[in-house]
This record gives C-alpha cells, sequence and structure tokens, in this order.
C-alpha cells in the first residue's frame, strides 16, 4: 500500500483538485483507493456523490481507534475509489493529538488496517501548519505540495515547508524518515513566462534540499477541472480529447501524467485509461 499526502501551509493552492482527480484516475485505472480527508473544510469529503455513506469517518478513527471498515469507509460512484470522511465538526481533534502521546504517529499507527484493502491512500490535509499536517506528513511515503506558479507563493513555501521539514526531522532519530517532497506546479496559465521563473526559483531555493524535488509534470489553468467538480467526476473523464487549438494537454494526459510521475509502478495500467465514462481499452484496441 502506498500512502501520499496532499499538503501545504498555504491555503487555495488546490490540494483537494490534485487528491479528488488524482485518486479518480488511478481508480479508473484498477487499482484500490482510498481518499482520507483532513480538512476541516471537508471538500473532498463531498467531491464525489457516495453510494454509501459510513456512520463514521475520521475523527472515529483517530479519536476512538475505530477498526470496523463498513463503520469508517464511505464507497463513491466511482468503482474502487473510497473515502474516509472528515467529520471533525467542533475541531476537536488538533487539541487530542496534540496532547496525545502518540499523537503525531497516530495515522501512521493505524494505517495497517487498510493495508490489506487498498492500493493506494491519498490524504488530503488543512492549509495551514498544524499537528494535523505533521501527523500525515509522518504517515506517508511521499508528499506533494501544490504550488501556483507565483513568486510570492514560491516564497510562502519556502518559508512553510522548511519549518515543517524541520519540525519533523527529529522522527529520524525513531527510525522514522520524513517522506520525500514534491512540488507540483498547479493551475499554471496557457502562456506563462512566471512559471518558468517560478520554477528556477523553486530550484534554487531547495537546490540543498535533496529531499524535495519538483515535479515534471504541470497541472494547467483549465476550465475542464471546475466542470468536473461540477459534476462530482474526475477531470479525464470530462476531458479526454484536447480541444482543437489549445495548446495545454487534455485533462486526462495530465493526469496520465502525474500519475505516472508519482506511482511509475503502475504505468502499464495507466496506458490503458481512456476517459470514456472510466473506460480502459481493451486488449484488443491497445494492440
Amino acid at each position: 500500500m502506498h500512502v501520499i499526502a496532499i499538503i501545504s501551509t498555504k491555503g487555495g493552492v488546490g490540494k483537494t483538485t490534485v487528491a479528488a482527480n488524482l485518486g479518480g484516475f488511478i481508480a479508473d485505472a484498477g487499482q484500490r483507493v482510498l481518499l482520507v480527508d483532513l480538512d476541516v473544510q471537508p471538500t473532498l469529503s463531498s467531491y464525489y456523490e457516495l453510494t454509501h455513506r459510513a456512520a463514521g469517518g475520521i475523527y472515529e478513527l483517530l479519536a476512538f481507534n475505530a477498526q470496523t471498515l463498513a463503520q469508517l469507509v464511505s464507497h463513491t460512484t466511482i468503482q474502487g475509489l473510497d473515502v474516509l470522511l472528515s467529520n471533525d465538526e467542533h475541531q476537536q481533534l488538533g487539541t487530542l493529538l496534540l496532547h496525545a502521546a502518540d499523537g503525531r504517529l497516530r495515522l501512521r499507527n493505524l494505517l495497517p488496517l487498510f493495508r490489506p484493502h487498498y492500493d493506494l491512500v491519498l490524504i488530503d490535509t488543512q492549509g495551514a501548519r498544524s499537528v494535523m499536517l505533521e501527523m500525515a506528513m509522518l504517515a506517508a511515503d511521499m508528499a506533494v505540495s501544490p504550488i501556483t506558479p507565483e513568486i510570492l507563493a514560491a516564497r510562502e513555501l519556502q518559508r512553510g515547508t522548511l519549518q515543517l521539514i524541520d519540525a519533523i526531522a527529529p522522527y529520524r532519530y525513531l527510525g522514522i524518515q520524513p517522506p520525500p517532497l514534491h512540488l507540483l506546479l498547479n493551475r499554471v496559465p496557457a502562456i506563462s513566462s512566471n512559471a518558468k521563473l517560478v520554477q528556477q526559483t523553486l530550484r534554487l531555493i531547495f537546490r540543498e534540499h535533496n529531499e524535495v524535488q519538483i515535479l515534471r509534470t504541470e497541472v494547467p489553468a483549465i476550465e475542464a477541472f471546475p466542470r468536473a467538480a461540477t459534476a462530482s467526476q474526475p477531470v479525464h473523464r470530462i476531458e479526454y480529447r484536447r480541444p482543437t487549438g489549445r495548446q495545454a494537454p487534455a485533462a486526462l494526459e495530465t493526469m496520465r501524467a502525474l500519475a505516472s510521475e508519482l506511482c511509475p509502478q503502475w504505468q502499464e495500467q495507466f496506458v490503458g485509461v481512456t476517459g470514456r465514462a472510466g473506460g480502459r481499452r481493451s486488449r484488443v484496441e491497445r494492440s
């Protein structure tokens, strides 16, 4: 089971959009995916329509150590895509975890419950520095931080991200290696010299930090993403062909490239995703 945390110390950078669409694409490729919503504003929890809504969610898992999947996990209309809903209505989990001896390690210690049932866990987090964000980082094999192509956003990333990495560094003495961090340029305009400048700036900022890398894939600012959210569908099903006259690739190609970069072990399955109603190419079509 592979665990990816979608993180940022800054709000409004598109974490939930990335988590929802990456999860939807990888589920359509035939993998079993669990979305974990740690944001107190539960946007990811309401992104997809549900065929089954569990009685509990993240609060029961973290506060009461609930172990029954039927009580914890809700099922979406996307085959193979489940969600652990955010239901901390009174925002008590942060305080609970802050004062618990195992607070920052609790999710890491509880994830083995899901290992027999899922190939990938995607954790969506709140856009602010918190014990919940540190907990997500320590539970993950990899962290992805979306960033919009703006110099001020790059500077905020430098401050917040480096502080976060420094805060969890001492867990190395417990044998827990902080996950490598991958920066994802998100909402890149079709014509943007600023995006390239931001890339160069980020490389300079993190040149001495081997655990921080910039992903090759860039997510373009295209209207298919809000249209997909409105339809409660993954974006690759909404736009699987590039519109005539547009330079940016189709959403299907962007999500395939991102998924392949983050999870190369499933790259062969990703090639077969067509986007048409979540379909995959048959063996005849691929031959």
